[in-house]
């Protein structure tokens, strides 16, 4: 595996493996890997020749107040785990490679970012589109790669794709959880262990709201009413949203049919975590698997 640091290097060596007709997928990261990072990779190397994989911090997506300068950072381990799924190159750029005293370009999507996670970090999605065109136009992709866990993000990015008329396919990679059901993110090192526990009711809430579905029932608002309840019984966490929405245009629902998502937000003492569903899923095959 390659570690490239300059933008130029690595925008070559795409070139390069383009013109010799081979394809590329890249996995863009903030780095501190865990298996859900690697799964991303190993689905990657399923589609194309090769396999990019960027780390890159972006500050654009942080608002005043978060987590930036704490966020975890570990480029060695990183690395020796990435080498370990066959990635081709791990892309590090340098912050002010990426963002120069004179940068003040944005790629804005609207609509779709209004809401959810968007609500509550106004300028997060702007700074996501922003950072994730640029690897677009730096790694030249033929397939880019996104954990569903960050299910607004990934709907984000390929609306951009769309309307952007960008020929790269966005591919979306189940969540992946702990062995108790927890969904593995970065941030889960801010959790002590009593925080770790409470946090666990995000999926107790979901496993609730997928049996609650599979026996009939399809009111939007009595269900959000139940997750709400079954957070509340945890000391420690307070609640920014509980949604029912359409998996495409991430509209609010009424009634829940085969097209919507539970989408959540909690803080689990200073930590935000996330977490999400397919209503329509298999519950029963949820519940074996934890």
């Amino acid at each position: 595996m390659q570690i490239i640091h300059p933008l130029a290097d690595m925008t070559s060596w795409s070139r390069e493996i383009i013109a010799s007709g081979k394809t590329i997928a890249l996995v863009p990261t903030m780095g501190y890997f865990h298996e859900g990072h690697l799964r991303l990779m190993r689905l990657a190397g399923s589609l194309a020749d090769h396999v990019v994989v960027s780390l890159f911090v972006n500050s654009l997506q942080f608002g005043p107040g978060e987590d930036l300068s704490r966020y975890p950072r570990d480029l060695d381990k990183d690395a020796g785990l990435a080498e370990n799924e066959k990635v081709d190159i791990l892309f590090v750029p340098s912050d002010k490679d990426m963002y120069s005293p004179e940068f003040n370009a944005r790629v804005l999507v609207d609509g779709i970012t209004d809401t959810l996670c968007g609500k509550q970090r106004p300028h997060h999605f702007a700074g996501v589109t922003t950072v994730v065109a640029k690897l677009f136009n730096i790694i030249k992709p033929h397939y880019a790669v996104f954990g569903q866990k960050d299910f607004q993000q990934l709907s984000v990015i390929r609306k951009m794709v769309r309307d952007l008329n960008w020929d790269i396919t966005i591919v979306g990679h189940p969540i992946v959880r702990e062995d108790d059901g927890l969904a593995m993110s970065s941030r889960n090192t801010y959790l002590s262990d009593e925080e770790r526990s409470r946090a666990l009711c995000l999926f107790n809430a979901i496993r609730h709201a997928k049996a609650r579905f599979a026996e009939g029932v399809v009111d939007a608002k009595r269900l959000k009413s139940e997750i709400r309840d079954i957070i509340a019984t945890n000391s420690g966490v307070s609640i920014d949203y509980i949604s029912v929405v359409d998996k495409d245009t991430l509209s609010a629902k009424k009634e829940i049919d085969s097209r919507s998502v539970l989408a959540l937000a909690v803080r689990v003492g200073g930590t935000r975590l996330i977490d999400n569903c397919f209503m329509a899923s298999d519950t029963e095959a949820i519940n074996r698997q934890w």
